[in-house]
């Protein structure tokens, strides 16, 4: 299934990410089929997609860490090329899978990740794991899952840089964390950075994002404002029967004009309304008398797995 983008074209300029053809196998396993991409300079994008979806093998072909089987990558105007260094020097990456020296210091290991950095872009790193509250002087070790994700997301935001890709920063951490993130990510959006993020927290994606990209096998099934993707689950309908049947009939009884979208699944019928108003829709169904009331109506969605299973008939996590 995939979904036209009304997103332009970017040049391949000043804070850019352009993908033409990257494609990328292991085995008999095609990670990343081939496709393209534009990613305009500024703002943030969300990249949302079950696990094995191809997500991480998408940022890792970007900065070089891993090497397409086919395609070409631009950040920033620059073409990846060889070992990728050209481009990592304009970018930071915070990778979704962690390794870390149990032994350094919390501070100690701030500067390694940011060996051959300047001191500003250290002192910015310090400053934001210490806002995070993190306790420096102690030994990695003693670090939680999250306090280490906080201390890698501290380092891929000190160097002042035109491109950031951060696969899962926010996993493992609570709620309150996570809004000390995405407060930091909007702040640096501002600046003019370019931030591709990977999540499976809509609500996280939601709020700080200016477009999301849904990801299924390897392929990019959907493009689109983050704008949009609100409207439409704000328009999304759900009626649950306690058996199977009755959604299939009323799917069946209903006016073609009176949703723009529907799939029923078993004992549910989810509609995406032409408007955002149900009440027409549900009038409607109380016509219908020959037919078993719904035992439960449900209007708007607000989690990830509901909206990308309702809007794009996959299972997103």
């Amino acid at each position: 299934m995939t979904e036209s983008s009304t997103i332009p074209q970017a040049p391949p300029g000043p804070g850019s990410i352009r993908v033409r053809g990257l494609s990328k196998s292991f085995g008999t396993n095609q990670a990343l089929c081939p496709m393209d991409l534009d990613i305009q300079g500024g703002g943030i994008v969300g990249l949302i997609g079950p696990n094995g979806s191809g997500k991480s093998t998408l940022m890792r072909s970007l900065i070089g860490l891993i090497r397409p089987d086919a395609g070409s990558v631009w950040i920033d105007g620059l073409e990846l090329k060889g070992d990728g260094r050209n481009i990592r020097e304009r970018l930071t990456y915070a990778p979704g899978e962690m390794g870390v020296y149990r032994e350094m210091r919390g501070r100690d290991h701030l500067d390694w990740f940011l060996r051959g950095r300047d001191k500003a872009t250290l002192a910015r790193a310090q400053e934001l794991a210490t806002g995070f509250g993190l306790p420096l002087e102690r030994r990695m070790g003693s670090y939680s899952h999250g306090m280490k994700r906080q201390l890698v997301f501290a380092a891929a935001m000190g160097p002042d840089v035109p491109v950031r890709i951060l696969d899962e920063i926010t996993e493992g951490l609570d709620p309150s964390r996570r809004t000390l993130v995405t407060e930091s990510l909007r702040k640096d959006a501002l600046t003019g950075t370019t931030i591709l993020l990977s999540s499976h927290h809509f609500g996280e994606v939601d709020r700080v994002c200016d477009r999301i990209l849904f990801m299924r096998q390897g392929q990019i099934i959907a493009d689109t404002k983050a704008s949009v993707i609100h409207d439409r689950a704000a328009r999304l309908l759900r009626l649950t029967w306690n058996s199977e049947g009755p959604a299939q009939s009323v799917l069946d009884a209903l006016p073609a004009n009176s949703y723009d979208k529907a799939r029923v699944d078993g004992t549910e019928l989810v509609l995406e309304l032409t408007q955002p108003d149900p009440r027409p829709t549900l009038a409607l169904l109380e016509k219908l008398t020959d037919l078993p009331a719904p035992a439960q109506v449900q209007f708007g969605s607000s989690t990830l797995k509901a909206i990308y299973r309702d809007l794009y008939g996959v299972e997103g996590t």
